[in-house]
């Protein structure tokens, strides 16, 4: 099919074809301000700096829920086959795990060591490498199908295996350090730049902050306090919830959003990104609930070199952001054929018109 043809098929289906609603509702904010400059305070390496981005694109406002895990899990492994370790069973056995529960039929909360689940399901998933985060932008990128992982990367293709990224059944470090974004890729782990934007970057000042909730103020972790609007869960000595939870639901300091509303880009869970930091190690940011170094993980100038590929842990999450192709303008030939596309419904919407007797 040439490109003028299959453009005028899109263009007609387009106007007879209703979309499926999704499983998964992943609620986004656009990061707008095309071209605005990188922040030059905190390079690293001093070549380096970060938030520069070329073209507007969303980005999650919520980290990737285990609700939205949950789901993930269940539409391309109802088996529990696990044949790329996609579900990790710490997240049941740990106590700090996000309480995914394989329960020899489906994958659930019925492990929970307490509460309902809708305790549990608005919680950031962890326990997720940057591998596991790939493939959930892969499955987005596909459309949310449903089917079942058969561990051959070739058959895989259409559910995990290749969207956004082309994984072909990467699992070790060596292998996913590989990985790059395709050309038509559209859900994606961020990259360090687009999280950075999005999380200190203040386009109405046109300056960077240091801290992901529009501050330079040091915050708190709102223990006692509450959210005071500059808040985050980390641990500063003391945790913000502890046990059994650990982590607090999605967007809980509804006060001390990023310049860009995002929710907790400061602690609950660090969260990948898609730099290569190496040969070796994939970028995190944000610091966690657990983290030792506290606040200073939270800080602009903080970036973590603790990113092995397959590496999963109680400390690990990720939010996944929505980019967009630049659409070529169609050539006068290609308009055309769009124009007789659409000439043919009309007239055939018309006629259809004509013999269906008027409603009283």
């Amino acid at each position: 099919m040439s490109k003028a043809t299959r453009f005028a098929a899109i263009a007609a289906a387009a106007l007879v074809c209703v979309s499926a609603s999704q499983a998964v509702e992943i609620q986004t904010v656009s990061v707008s301000n095309p071209g605005n400059p990188a922040d030059p305070r905190y390079p690293d390496p001093p070549v380096a700096s970060f938030g520069g981005v070329d073209n507007v694109y969303n980005i999650g406002t919520f980290e990737v829920t285990a609700g939205q895990y949950r789901d993930f899990l269940n539409a391309v492994d109802p088996a529990g086959s696990n044949p790329y370790g996609i579900y990790n069973s710490a997240m049941d056995i740990i106590e700090c795990g996000c309480q995914i529960t394989w329960s020899g039929s489906t994958y659930d909360f019925s492990g929970r060591p307490s509460g309902t689940e809708a305790d549990w399901v608005d919680r950031p998933v962890n326990y997720v490498s940057w591998g596991d985060a790939a493939r959930f932008a892969n499955w987005l990128h596909n459309g949310q199908p449903t089917g079942q992982l058969t561990g051959d990367p070739a058959q895989d293709a259409g559910l995990t295996e290749d969207g956004s990224y082309y994984l072909n059944g990467a699992t070790s470090d060596a292998e996913l350090m590989a990985v790059v974004r395709e050309e038509d890729a559209t859900w994606v782990i961020p990259s360090e730049d687009e999280w950075y934007k999005a999380a200190y970057y203040d386009d109405g000042g046109s300056v960077y902050y240091d801290y992901p909730m529009s501050t330079d103020a040091v915050p708190n972790n709102g223990n006692p306090e509450g959210d005071t609007g500059n808040s985050a869960n980390f641990d500063d000595g003391d945790d913000t919830i502890g046990s059994p939870y650990w982590r607090t639901e999605v967007g809980f300091f509804s006060l001390s959003a990023s310049p860009y509303d995002t929710f907790d880009q400061a602690g609950n869970v660090w969260e990948w990104n898609e730099t290569a930091i190496g040969d070796t190690r994939r970028g995190l940011r944000g610091g966690s609930f657990s983290s030792y170094l506290g606040v200073s993980a939270l800080h602009a100038d903080y970036r973590s070199y603790n990113g092995l590929p397959s590496r999963e842990g109680d400390y690990l999450g990720f939010r996944v952001a929505e980019v967009f192709e630049q659409a070529s303008v169609p050539a006068v030939s290609e308009w055309g054929m769009v124009t007789m596309a659409l000439l043919v419904l009309t007239a055939g919407t018309l006629v259809w018109a004509r013999r269906v007797p008027a409603m009283l």
